[in-house]
């Protein structure tokens, strides 16, 4: 017999149904969107190369259509968990935000394996 439980968050664990609803739900979560996206279980990866300013005024555009999309659906991203990774030399390192906080900046691992 089955018990309903609340879930607080994220998707329950040892559930079959869970991640086919929550994919269901967020079908729709990359239509409109100009850069790269990446969806795994409650994981979203919002990615595009900055080689000009237009393409720094996309991935913005895209964080304020995420952050739409996420109010429309009464959800949330965690803020806490959001960082940008600024990769190769001279990158002038935009500051991005999300609503209305500015994201972090993620530094990267040094491996240079001497």
């Amino acid at each position: 017999m089955f018990k309903w439980m609340l879930v607080t968050s994220s998707v329950p664990q040892e559930s079959i149904l869970g991640p086919v609803l929550f994919n269901i739900f967020i079908y729709d979560l990359d239509s409109k969107i100009e850069c790269t996206l990446s969806k795994f279980a409650e994981d979203t990866k919002l990615r595009g190369a900055v080689d000009m300013p237009e393409r720094r005024d996309a991935i913005q555009r895209d964080r304020d259509k995420l952050e739409k999309w996420a109010c429309v659906k009464l959800m949330k991203f965690s803020k806490a968990k959001c960082k940008v990774l600024h990769l190769g030399w001279g990158n002038p390192r935009y500051q991005y935000r999300l609503g209305y906080e500015g994201i972090r900046e993620a530094l990267p691992r040094r491996s240079w394996g001497y």
